[in-house]
């Protein structure tokens, strides 16, 4: 954390893929406190790695893309509630989704208030991550209760 409520991020991704259905703005907040081995994105645990990513920050890249979006995916920030609430209340606002990609297995009641998607479990490499059918992650609808893993899962 690189100071009380303040989160930084690295520049934002539209991704198609981790949020099945969705067209989402994707974060990746540094700072992770978890450090996975053999974590893919070993960049972003340094929290001062990145620009603070505020609410005005993330105004102008939702405004950016206005009417394109479905959804605003924070690939973590969860280690600071107080910063990411906002952020997720923000996007709400705006008429969009929320999802959080956490390795923690659970996060707040008060951050799950503000989610549409939740992606809980640590990388494990031997379980694989959300396209195995052996892993510990799970992309849950928060709204159904419903696993979406099995979008990810390969066709045989």
């Amino acid at each position: 954390m690189i100071g009380d409520d303040m989160l930084n991020a690295f520049e934002p991704r539209v991704v198609l893929q981790e949020v099945p259905g969705e067209v989402s703005l994707a974060w990746l907040v540094t700072g992770c406190p978890l450090a996975c081995s053999g974590c893919h994105s070993q960049d972003s645990w340094d929290p001062a790695a990145g620009t603070l990513l505020t609410p005005e920050r993330l105004q102008g890249w939702l405004t950016r893309y206005q009417g394109l979006l479905t959804c605003v995916l924070f690939f973590g920030g969860e280690w600071d509630r107080d910063a990411l609430l906002p952020l997720l209340r923000l996007a709400r606002e705006q008429g969009l989704k929320t999802c959080l990609y956490s390795g923690r297995d659970r996060v707040s009641q008060t951050l799950m208030a503000e989610l549409d998607y939740l992606k809980t479990g640590a990388w494990v490499a031997h379980l694989g991550g959300l396209d195995s059918r052996h892993s510990n992650q799970r992309l849950i609808c928060l709204h159904s209760g419903g696993s979406l893993n099995h979008h990810f899962w390969r066709r045989s």
